[in-house]
């Protein structure tokens, strides 16, 4: 079989074409089985052009100008919403973002803590770097 008819290339030609950054196996379950697009995707991302940020989540990577390393294509706190958002977990703004938003304290919020919806046990983040969740109010 030539290159362009395999499942990798398949999966990245449709991560080209899509605007989001953050992918789920279920996004490519109409190409291949379960575990087949997992080997897919742990091969691409072992390749460079993605990077996993949790358990069947990866995200669109490029390697970092400063460091050579490689990172995801938007920032961590954008990137957990986002994945998140794809994993149907409703998530609010956290209880230090309101407060500097309503002006009561000068402490920028980093963006790590993100104020969800219900109960959350995954772990989403990458080289160390991992958000941390809250009940929203």
């Amino acid at each position: 079989m030539s290159r362009y008819g395999s499942l990798e290339y398949k999966i990245m030609a449709r991560i080209a074409r899509k605007k989001c950054s953050v992918f789920v196996r279920e996004d490519f379950r109409d190409l291949s089985d379960y575990d087949q697009v997992g080997r897919a995707l742990r091969n691409i991302a072992k390749n460079g052009r993605l990077i996993r940020v949790g358990y069947g989540v990866y995200a669109k990577a490029k390697k970092s100008p400063i460091t050579g390393e490689l990172v995801p294509v938007v920032p961590l706190p954008e990137l957990a919403k986002e994945a998140l958002a794809r994993l149907g977990i409703k998530t609010a703004p956290s209880r230090m973002e309101k407060d500097y938003n309503a002006g009561k304290t000068t402490q920028v919020p980093t963006g790590r803590v993100i104020a969800v919806k219900g109960r959350i046990s995954r772990k989403i983040g990458y080289g160390g770097a991992y958000v941390s969740y809250e009940p929203a109010a």
